[in-house]
């Protein structure tokens, strides 16, 4: 029903943006990358897509056209619904997800919240033919790694509400984000945390 829409944002947290247009505001679930690349007050544009339930219409925005085509992808797997998808373009970069794909990459699937074996290997059945065929696979640009635990309490708040969004019950989320700070170290920006959270051990 949609394909992008086109506004100024009047509101954003880590996993989730408001966007008004003709005098309606848009609630709309984002990755927090893309929540992060946005600024307050400016316009902008997020492809969406629109999921229709029985008690909810939800959005779901992206800031291009081929995050979108991936997502749209890997809900097309059986098993796989919004928020799970959500949960991956949020865990990994599109090139990192194609990658792992293509490259049948069990473990790096297996390394995001909520994807056991039989998903990961699901998704890997369903999508590899037609992602080599697309050939649009990207570089991987990993997370840098900083200094000691530091306790950042508004990233940690911010990251939570994102993760409690995403569908992750809020102690899972808590007791994730602990542990983030514990290996990785101090001033890490919310979608950092984020994405780690995200990944299991």
């Amino acid at each position: 029903m949609y394909s992008f829409i086109k506004g100024k944002l009047v509101h954003k947290e880590a996993a989730l943006v408001v966007i008004e247009t003709g005098g309606i505001g848009y609630e709309i679930r984002v990755a927090p990358p893309t929540a992060a690349a946005l600024q307050p007050d400016e316009v902008c544009m997020l492809y969406v897509y629109l999921h229709v339930t029985e008690t909810a219409h939800s959005l779901y925005g992206f800031i291009d056209y081929e995050n979108k085509k991936l997502f749209l992808q890997l809900i097309s797997v059986s098993g796989v619904g919004p928020n799970t998808g959500m949960v991956i373009v949020s865990s990994l970069s599109a090139g990192e997800i194609k990658d792992a794909i293509v490259k049948e990459d069990l473990r790096t699937l297996q390394s995001i919240k909520g994807i056991g074996s039989k998903t990961a290997q699901q998704i890997i059945l369903d999508l590899k033919d037609k992602i080599r065929k697309e050939d649009l696979l990207e570089s991987a640009s990993p997370l840098p790694k900083t200094g000691a635990f530091y306790q950042n309490t508004s990233a940690k708040q911010e990251a939570l509400a994102a993760l409690v969004t995403l569908g992750i019950p809020k102690p899972m989320a808590e007791k994730s984000i602990e542990a983030v700070f514990k290996k990785h170290g101090k001033d890490l920006k919310v979608e950092e945390i984020i994405r780690y959270a995200l990944k299991s051990n």
